[in-house]
């Protein structure tokens, strides 16, 4: 196709098409993950994140070029989840911010919304790291700009830029040695290339369904406690706001009132752009009628609770509005955890966590999942628990997008860590105090975890056949077995040391607890002079997750 530019027609079409190719290759990302663990990733949480924002573009009727910017960009932003989903997200708005200004796209406007997309990223990342979705975003963008200016028509110019970005994706290895030592290259990277790839194809006409649904998150937000209840309001009605003028906090708060005359349960997240409203009510049409005052509607899901019953979402939505009719002070401070399994959850509910964010190692939660559980919360300063390398940049995602509540994220890696973390909570001390000693009580925290490989590779000097059994630790594979027990025993070897003082043992949903007593008296009888803690944890896929101190 010989063109110079491209219409809002055409990149829609482009970014729906980069979308699909994601998703369908999604599970072959997922396998290019370092770790042979049966929680890989990295594609999921790309597609997951796309998704959100393609569910947004499918909804426009007529766009133009900034409802579409904007459609991508809130979209990403909000529905993005792990890191490689956090980073997407972030290419996508610089991208934007620069394509919403014109009318038609040529060249040097795709090459600066390139160069102006990894700038961005970089920004959202405190420490960069070469060999990742990043380079072959940045290596992308150099080549865009290098040859912008010169390049004779579109199709030549998209060909070697997405050329080099393979070229680049191919040297990652050279640049990480563990993708190297795993015989991968980056699944970030590559995620980044087949969303390129198939914008590609869409520019070029190929026949390829552009139908998206929004996808499921996956992830249980949920309040600590709640009182059980009959249904006083039987729809459950959500949509979002694409604000066509202001909403002042005046606005807001009026709506937010009309809103809460006709039903209860109310949610209303609103920034710049849009205004995410979940109300329950009998007459949604009422809702959706003022709502249309405000800007155009999408996301609309009306669900009958009298017939599905889902008992859950009802109690924690009357909870919130019951606080909201009393209008119960913001307590001073309130507590946020992502958790997996009910052993996990009810550790964190007793040290005092307000909601979790159930989902963790099996399902990184969204930005949109965090902002949520934010909204819950009525506390003028929140604590926030990732427990999850994987889900630290979406926590801090939603705390920048929260003006109202005073956000601290802990960047704990690990449940163990973020248990230590809530426990050195001191309420006596200020918000700065706490946050102070709970990085420091977390940097003594060293953490396991046994599961199993679901392929073969090599990692650390370990050669690991599929259905063996790992010792994950922070850094790296501590141990490689056949059997549990002795694998996690091998582990714990190599975790504690002459200042290690307790060994806190959770284990899974796959073990019984007559497997964990029989680790747990093998551990005591290792080490006579540390306390070892027993503690279910429920969780899947990990057998046992275990942490020395």
């Amino acid at each position: 196709m010989n063109t110079n530019t491209v219409d809002v027609k055409m990149l829609s079409r482009m970014f729906l098409s980069g979308a699909k190719n994601l998703e369908a290759k999604k599970e072959w990302i997922n396998e290019l993950n370092v770790f042979p663990v049966p929680d890989g990733d990295t594609g999921t949480n790309m597609t997951l994140t796309i998704m959100s924002a393609a569910s947004e573009v499918s909804a426009l009727s007529d766009p133009t070029m900034k409802t579409l910017a904007k459609a991508i960009s809130s979209g990403s932003l909000r529905g993005a989840r792990g890191n490689s989903g956090v980073i997407l997200s972030q290419l996508l708005r610089g991208f934007t911010r620069v394509i919403e200004k014109a009318d038609k796209v040529d060249a040097p406007t795709f090459a600066r919304a390139f160069e102006k997309g990894v700038e961005t990223a970089y920004k959202a990342v405190m420490k960069p790291k070469e060999g990742t979705i990043l380079t072959v975003a940045r290596g992308a963008a150099i080549k865009a700009m290098e040859i912008a200016e010169d390049c004779e028509n579109l199709e030549s110019f998209f060909a070697d830029v997405i050329a080099e970005a393979e070229a680049v994706l191919a040297r990652t290895p050279e640049m990480l040695p563990v993708l190297k030592e795993a015989g991968v290259v980056d699944s970030g990277g590559q995620g980044l290339l087949e969303v390129l790839k198939g914008a590609f194809d869409g520019y070029l006409g190929k026949e390829i369904d552009l139908t998206f649904e929004k996808p499921k998150s996956g992830v249980s937000v949920k309040p600590v406690s709640a009182e059980e209840s009959d249904i006083k309001f039987g729809y459950c009605t959500e949509f979002i706001i694409m604000l066509e003028k202001e909403f002042p906090e005046k606005e807001e708060h009026a709506f937010k009132e009309y809103l809460m005359s006709i039903g209860d349960s109310l949610v209303v997240v609103a920034d710049d752009e849009i205004v995410k409203v979940h109300v329950h009510t009998n007459d949604p049409g009422q809702a959706i009628q003022k709502a249309l005052t405000y800007g155009q509607l999408s996301n609309m899901k009306i669900d009958n609770m009298r017939l599905e019953h889902h008992e859950k979402v009802i109690k924690e939505a009357e909870k919130m509005a019951a606080q909201q009719a009393a209008q119960e002070p913001a307590k001073e401070v309130g507590f946020i955890s992502v958790s997996v399994g009910d052993g996990m959850g009810q550790i964190f509910r007793e040290l005092g966590a307000d909601y979790l964010i159930e989902g963790g190692q099996t399902m990184n939660p969204s930005t949109e999942d965090v902002l949520q559980a934010i909204a819950h919360v009525n506390a003028e300063n929140i604590f926030i628990f990732p427990n999850n390398k994987n889900i630290i940049l979406a926590a801090n995602q939603a705390r920048d997008l929260t003006e109202d509540k005073n956000i601290i994220v802990i960047p704990t890696k690990t449940i163990p860590q973020g248990i230590t973390a809530l426990i050195s909570y001191v309420p006596d001390k200020t918000v700065e105090q706490n946050t102070e000693e709970m990085m420091e009580a977390m940097k003594n925290v060293k953490t396991g975890q046994i599961t199993y490989a679901v392929r073969d590779t090599k990692i650390d000097d370990k050669e690991i056949r599929q259905g063996d059994i790992m010792g994950i630790g922070d850094h790296g594979i501590l141990a490689v077995g056949k059997e549990i027990e002795d694998t996690a025993v091998a582990m714990v070897q190599e975790m504690a040391d002459e200042d290690s003082e307790i060994i806190s043992v959770y284990y899974g949903a796959d073990v019984t607890a007559e497997d964990a007593e029989q680790f747990a008296a093998r551990l005591e009888e290792l080490y006579p002079d540390f306390d070892v803690e027993l503690n279910e944890g429920g969780q899947p896929i990990y057998y046992y997750v275990v942490s020395v101190e």
